[in-house]
């Protein structure tokens, strides 16, 4: 187990990952349509997609909290 003192960097991780994931394999799809080698080309899509995700999430993150809570608190 992770201590909960990493649980942004968790979430971060996840989120990113699961993001990526999905978001790479549908704009392949819709870029290529399903051809032969889809899944080779999405991984690869994710893999460079997830390396941009996990920094970029841990950057914004605590803006777009800070952000929803003010939207969330009006």
């Amino acid at each position: 187990m992770v201590s909960i003192k990493y649980l942004h960097q968790v979430q971060a991780l996840l989120l990113s990952g699961f993001m990526s994931f999905i978001m790479s394999g549908a704009i392949t799809l819709i870029n290529l349509g399903y051809v032969d080698q889809f899944i080779g080309i999405w991984l690869h899509a994710w893999v460079v997609a997830y390396a941009i995700a996990f920094p970029t999430i841990l950057l914004v993150f605590p803006f777009a909290r800070k952000l929803a809570m003010r939207i969330a608190s009006k």
